[in-house]
């Protein structure tokens, strides 16, 4: 199982990030040892910036390579809610040095993973998610204003990278990014639905 992040899928996110819209997928990797699905987020000793990003799932089914973007339906049948967690300025400084930022990005526990709902449940050019903390709304997204659906994004990233059984894609955040500290507690929404919680330790 690999977990595959698909960066700056939202124009608003990019903007608040003052990167460029890209003009097709952009996406960089986490290992398994990223994922966490309990409950309890620990921050690490090595950042002093770890800011939440909220994220529709999707769960491949069926492995593929060179998928066509009109048979991409065919390989996920579960859409869920995650967390990217990012060390912002970790992230800075690599940047600034022109160096690959995986650490990151990539770190122990940094995906957390909520509950998954079939995808004919849903309207999937149309699935409104939130993040609260502490019950305040933080961000706010709807899969209608992704600048590459789920299709584009499977076709695209099978191209380059075989897909398996069990591969999660992240699909990108919405704008509303920030920092989280100790004590918060992480809600995700998924059509009105609580599909992932995380307390910040």
């Amino acid at each position: 199982m690999k977990i595959i992040c698909i960066g700056r899928n939202y124009a608003d996110h990019a903007k608040e990030m003052k990167s460029e819209i890209p003009s097709e997928p952009v996406f960089f990797m986490k290992p398994d040892t990223a994922l966490l699905k309990e409950r309890d987020f620990y921050l690490p000793d090595f950042s002093s910036d770890i800011h939440h990003e909220i994220e529709l799932v999707v769960k491949i089914s069926k492995a593929g390579k060179y998928i066509e973007e009109q048979f991409a339906h065919k390989y996920y049948d579960e859409i869920g809610l995650g967390i990217d967690f990012t060390a912002r300025d970790i992230q800075a400084q690599c940047k600034a040095k022109g160096l690959p930022w995986e650490k990151a990005k990539a770190f122990d526990h940094s995906a957390p993973l909520g509950l998954f709902v079939k995808k004919e449940t849903l309207d999937i050019k149309n699935i409104p998610f939130e993040l609260r903390i502490n019950g305040e709304s933080r961000q706010t997204g709807n899969s209608k204003n992704m600048l590459f659906d789920f299709d584009k994004i499977i076709s695209y990233v099978s191209r380059f990278v075989s897909l398996r059984v069990g591969d999660l894609i992240y699909t990108g955040t919405p704008e509303g990014v920030g920092p989280v500290k100790i004590g918060d507690k992480m809600e995700g929404y998924l059509g009105g639905n609580l599909f992932l919680k995380v307390d910040v330790k």
